[in-house]
């Protein structure tokens, strides 16, 4: 970057200290409607959360269902209401519970509240950027965000009952109003919700796209980007690539609903009678879906990824392992990812020819991502590991990133998937590979950039180490026996499963799972009492608490508008110079086994060719 383009940086310095005398800050313009980046990433963080809460609590309920069919349980009536007469969970709230659920979390958990977060928090504070290209884009895009929670919330309690038709909403239950009750004004609500969140990830991914593009530090060349702002940079745009594809597919539903016209419907009857609907196809629809739904997996799953890459290299104490192929990876799985989306309708009918080809480009997807799981035990090889929690959850990511992995292979052959297509086999495979590894992305950004978020507070350690081990045991615990019981053919989304007799000997499993589900759960409650008593009683650490490399901890503990009080630090070399020395042996900086990035290069030191 030349220096004549770094200017216009140096006359913003001024521009920002003056602006401080002109403007006292409101509670309303410092907390409700903010435009830092660091206060719009706890605002995405808590709003995600508390999804999360919801989401959780609602797989809870469905896998007591699935355990204890038909059992009468007072919570089901205190929090069903009508929908659990006498504490018996009826058939459509079922159904209602499993697809609000799935959406929750992929899309206002997992999208959202990892990306929303973490892309926010770092791009301006790693790349050495005041703050987001546009201030008020990124409030606008948190508030919508906002707006479609509220509205996928209320929807919850819309009299007909929630939408009801699988995450996925396939017609014809989501095109026809008069399809069951899921299909009324729940799955309108539920359209305008997705509509507006679509939205609201656009003009994230946008910015993210403009500051890592156009806001970088003198000295931040692209190849000395840490892995998170490549992984965000690259998520940012496959999320422009593919969101606006469901977002035409969630339009012409609302059409086919509301407006009489027939997208997604053709030659319907319902008791007996036809419908005047002709020419449409369902499959139609599940082309629009997947083409954002499978990219969507790695939009959840790249900046768990990056993240992993940042907290483990720092601590490892060790450079992380392949730098480029690191970033070629992402590249590659971001191409890959937009040319496989067929792997989720191999059973719709579609030419095997075709089939054959998605099988081919989702077998290839397997190359880089293995790459990333190899760099990362290579990182971890004879690394000075200090086991924190931040830690722990990214070596718990990789762990899950693999095992999930490998049924992909198995679900990505179109031979192989016609066993276990729709059974709980790919309920295990998807939770864990993109489910459970994002989650712990998740888990070790927040225990990792909690003292950037929070002006130094730490979190608790030990309760940090328990709420690791009760969550990864009963991840575990709840979906690798789910492969077995996907394996011996339940099918997804059935409320019980009492009419085939051959599954009678699984009701064990089921129940087995449910107790892990259950005790998981409670331990996310642990998390949250560290979290939030953290915030006001966590103990001070210092300013770089992991003695870690990269920018945003040379910023002050103290939240000032602008980032840094001076000027920006200029960036020397690039992110991962830890445990390095000289020829001699001795530590670059004495006494200190990282060399952070604005440290200008020593005598003798080279620069290390990554």
């Amino acid at each position: 970057m030349s220096v004549t383009a770094h200017a216009p940086a140096h006359v913003d310095d001024h521009a920002h200290d003056d602006h401080g005398h002109h403007h006292k800050e409101t509670f309303v313009t410092k907390y409700i409607f903010s435009q830092d980046h660091k206060m719009i990433a706890k605002q995405y963080l808590i709003t995600g959360l508390i999804m999360g809460f919801i989401g959780i609590a609602m797989s809870l309920l469905f896998r007591m269902q699935l355990a204890w069919p038909g059992e009468s349980f007072p919570i089901f009536e205190a929090l069903l209401g009508k929908w659990a007469p006498d504490g018996v969970m009826d058939a459509d709230i079922y159904l209602a519970l499993v697809t609000i659920h799935g959406t929750i979390m992929v899309f206002f958990v997992l999208t959202a509240g990892l990306s929303g977060t973490f892309s926010n928090l770092l791009i301006p504070l790693q790349i050495g950027a005041r703050d987001m290209a546009s201030g008020f884009l990124n409030m606008l895009s948190y508030w919508m965000f906002f707006i479609s929670s509220v509205i996928m919330v209320i929807s919850l309690f819309v009299e007909a009952g929630p939408a009801a038709a699988g995450w996925t909403i396939y017609p014809p239950l989501s095109a026809l109003p008069m399809a069951q009750p899921g299909s009324g004004a729940g799955m309108t609500l539920w359209l305008v919700s997705m509509a507006i969140f679509i939205a609201s990830s656009l003009l994230g991914s946008l910015n993210y796209i403009v500051t890592v593009l156009n806001l970088r530090t003198k000295g931040m060349s692209m190849t000395r980007l840490p892995l998170t702002i490549w992984a965000f940079f690259v998520t940012a745009i496959i999320g422009v690539i593919s969101f606006p594809v469901l977002l035409s597919a969630a339009l012409l539903l609302i059409m086919d609903r509301s407006f009489g016209t027939s997208f997604f419907l053709s030659d319907i009857f319902i008791q007996g009678e036809v419908l005047h609907y002709q020419g449409g196809s369902p499959v139609l629809y599940e082309h629009l879906f997947w083409f954002l739904g499978h990219p969507e997996v790695y939009i959840v799953l790249l900046p768990a990824l990056g993240i992993t890459s940042e907290v483990m290299s720092t601590n490892a104490r060790k450079p992380i392992f392949g730098y480029r192929a690191m970033v070629a990876s992402i590249l590659a799985i971001a191409f890959l990812s937009t040319i496989v989306w067929g792997h989720h309708m191999f059973i719709s009918g579609m030419n095997p020819f075709l089939g054959s080809v998605f099988t081919f480009t989702t077998l290839l997807i397997a190359i880089p991502s293995a790459v990333k799981a190899f760099n990362y035990i290579t990182t971890l090889w004879k690394g000075n590991l200090q086991l924190n929690p931040a830690m722990l959850f990214s070596i718990g990511l990789v762990s899950t990133f693999i095992t999930g992995g490998l049924t992909g292979i198995i679900l990505g052959d179109s031979t192989l998937d016609i066993n276990v297509h729709d059974t709980y086999f790919v309920v295990a495979h998807f939770h864990l590979v993109m489910g459970i590894s994002a989650l712990y992305g998740l888990f070790a950004g927040v225990y990792h950039w909690f003292p950037k978020m929070f002006q130094g507070r730490m979190m608790n350690k030990n309760l940090g180490y328990v709420h690791f081990w009760i969550t990864a045991i009963c991840a575990y615990g709840v979906f690798f026996p789910m492969h077995f019981v996907g394996m011996a053919g339940v099918p997804r989304r059935y409320y019980q499963n009492t009419a085939f007799p051959m599954f009678d000997e699984l009701t064990n499993v089921q129940v087995l799972m449910t107790v892990f589900a259950i005790i998981a759960g409670l331990a996310q409650l642990v998390f949250v009492y560290n979290f939030v008593r953290s915030i006001f009683y966590g103990k001070r650490g210092p300013q770089n608490p992991w003695g870690s490399n990269t920018l945003e901890w040379t910023a002050p503990q103290k939240h000032i508008h602008g980032n840094w009080p001076g000027a920006i630090p200029h960036v020397h070399r690039w992110a991962y110079d830890y445990s390095k020395t000289y020829e001699n042996g001795e530590y670059i900086i004495p006494g200190q086994d990282f060399v952070p990035q604005d440290t200008p290069l020593q005598e003798n030191e080279e620069e290390l060719n990554h």
